[in-house]
């Protein structure tokens, strides 16, 4: 038995793509498929006094119409220290601020350096896991050559060459997902659920579930684990 999550990257994502990290025994970011403008793969939101905010990387567009995520480059690294500055100012009085901010500016700093929207993805995203101590194995789909345009039958391909039995999948998959397909291909297919998560200590009311992640860790620290679902399975 062996369960896998095919999905593509985003930038400091919020606390449930973890949590179903957390769930399965291997996360395949799916990559090498069209970049999508104003969508989860360069942006993230976070909590301030005045709402909602965008954190954004900057991303190479002009022309660029059909690249892939994995070819999406960086249009200027000074996003890195605007986001620094717009974290530090936001949640400065967050509880696990002196322990946390030290923690994602180093990654900042690495990711800095980088040029592709793609490797900074994985770069934050593994980062953040280990100090959730979320073991899973992250890897790229090309890391499991296959081949035509079918989205069913690629995901398919890819579950198969991991050797995996059954795939994890968001809900709003079910638009597409041919279920029928999957078992046909001796797949199991399960929906995530994610509802019933806790609600924490959290600067900036009223309370909202869906930002980045790096607000459960800002306000919550080491105890993260304890308002996710899956971490303790």
């Amino acid at each position: 038995m062996k369960s896998v999550i095919i999905t593509q990257s985003n930038y400091i994502p919020w606390k449930g793509y973890f949590d179903s990290m957390a769930l399965v025994d291997e996360f395949i970011l799916y990559d090498d498929v069209q970049y999508t403008r104003r969508d989860w793969r360069n942006r993230n939101l976070i909590k301030t006094p005045q709402g909602l905010k965008w954190l954004t990387i900057p991303i190479e567009v002009k022309g660029k119409f059909f690249q892939r995520i994995k070819d999406a480059k960086v249009s200027n690294n000074r996003w890195v220290k605007d986001h620094l500055k717009t974290i530090q100012f936001n949640y400065a009085k967050a509880r696990y601020f002196k322990e946390v901010f030290p923690f994602l500016e180093s990654i900042y700093l690495q990711a800095e350096k980088m040029e592709y929207l793609s490797e900074i993805n994985f770069l934050f995203l593994q980062k953040i896991a280990q100090y959730l101590n979320i073991c899973t194995p992250i890897r790229f789909c090309w890391e499991y050559p296959y081949n035509g345009n079918d989205t069913n039958m690629r995901i398919i391909q890819i579950c198969q060459l991991a050797g995996a039995t059954d795939y994890y999948s968001g809900p709003r998959a079910q638009n597409y997902i041919d279920v029928s397909l999957f078992e046909q291909n001796n797949l199991k297919v399960h929906w995530l659920d994610y509802n019933g998560y806790t609600e924490y200590e959290q600067l900036h009311p009223p309370f909202e579930h869906g930002v980045s992640i790096i607000d459960l860790l800002l306000n919550t620290g080491k105890e993260s684990t304890r308002y996710l679902k899956y971490t303790n399975r």
